[in-house]
């Protein structure tokens, strides 16, 4: 339970003291130091003719199931002293994996969790949040529209102004979202990889975990371009909106930590793209991941067709594929974007004249070449 100020004394003594942070602190210090390292495998694909190496940071293998349980954790940190208050509820816009990871955190320290969440959230995550004790505020935005996340944000000011000691960590715009990427994500990868890597490969929704790794590779690896996934229709890097159907990548506004030194170079990949992405990866290679990663693998692909000197990439995934059984791998859900449930017809929209993915440690020959009508121009 959170803790509570002493009572205070019915005759002249001393005052009462402010609440503790000290438990919360404890608390997020303890799940740190047990957080494992989030392991990588190597794939290799052939591109354009040319043999390349990608290396996958697979952060689904972690407590909360995707890279936001370090996000979350930075985030409750940076709130502590708030959420030393009796009653103290926090309240979070959250598209699903941040929510999952608060509410378990909030679980674990007694504390009343909010998630304000849409219609495109992952049925698996939102009875996730519910399990966990959270409760969902659902925001009524039409199928169609491009203001998900606006609306998400109106509903929490609205929460924060009405709820008793309601807590915004606001991933949206608190530095503690992109610091833990730069002090924790960014040197345990850097410390995986060799140094033949050339490129790396993060989708961007608030732009804190590209932000957070950008600082940190710039200092220990000059020479490596730092490149941004978004999805088309998104808006953090400028643009118009357009109804997007994948969670956990781009947004409908800016975002506030990236800016011209973050990023080499701004990729804009079909949700289609990433979807195949997906399902590509998993026959190949039996390694299933969510919508995002599989952006940021499109991009990264569609990245080292038009750069034949870059043969080793780093691709961060957020998360894996199993909170996405009923969206990115369900027959209904593809029918919905156009396209086909079979692999092989799927393999087709991959892209970047990618034949496929094999292990490192499997020397066969990747099969099934895109159609040309399917290879970039």
């Amino acid at each position: 339970m959170p803790p509570t100020s002493p009572t205070a004394a019915a005759t002249p003594g001393p005052a009462p003291r402010t609440p503790s942070a000290g438990p919360v602190l404890g608390h997020v210090a303890r799940a740190m130091a047990d957080y494992p390292v989030t392991p990588v495998r190597t794939i290799r694909t052939e591109i354009a003719g040319i043999p390349r190496t990608l290396t996958l940071k697979l952060e689904g293998h972690s407590p909360w199931r995707s890279i936001k349980g370090r996000t979350a954790l930075s985030l409750i940190r940076s709130v502590a002293d708030e959420l030393s208050v009796p009653g103290a509820t926090v309240v979070e816009s959250t598209s699903g994996n941040l929510g999952l990871a608060l509410s378990a955190i909030c679980r674990e320290l007694g504390l009343r969790f909010v998630a304000v969440v849409d219609h495109r959230q992952s049925p698996v995550i939102q009875q996730a949040i519910e399990a966990n004790g959270g409760e969902l505020d659902w925001v009524k935005t039409p199928d169609d529209a491009t203001t998900h996340l606006q609306d998400r944000l109106a509903r929490v000011r609205e929460l924060v102004r009405d709820l008793p000691h309601a807590v915004w960590p606001n991933q949206y715009a608190n530095d503690a979202n992109w610091r833990i990427h730069e002090s924790w994500t960014g040197p345990e990868l850097d410390a995986q990889v060799d140094g033949t890597a050339q490129a790396l490969f993060a989708g961007v929704s608030t732009g804190g975990t590209l932000a957070g790794l950008s600082r940190h590779f710039r200092r220990t690896r000059p020479g490596m371009r730092i490149v941004a996934v978004d999805v088309r229709g998104s808006t953090v890097f400028g643009g118009v909106p357009r109804p997007r159907s994948l969670t956990g990548i781009g947004a409908s506004r800016r975002s506030a930590f990236l800016d011209d030194a973050s990023t080499d170079e701004v990729l804009l990949v079909d949700e289609r793209q990433a979807v195949a992405c997906c399902h590509t990866l998993r026959h190949d290679t039996q390694i299933a991941v969510g919508g995002s990663s599989g952006a940021v693998l499109a991009g990264c692909l569609e990245y080292l067709y038009r750069n034949p000197e870059v043969r080793h990439a780093l691709c961060v995934c957020p998360d894996l594929g199993e909170h996405y059984g009923p969206t990115v791998y369900h027959p209904a859900w593809l029918d919905r974007l156009g396209l086909p449930a079979e692999p092989g017809r799927l393999r087709h929209r991959t892209g970047a004249a990618c034949p496929g993915f094999r292990s490192a440690d499997d020397t066969s020959p990747a099969t099934g070449a895109p159609s040309e009508e399917d290879a970039p121009r």
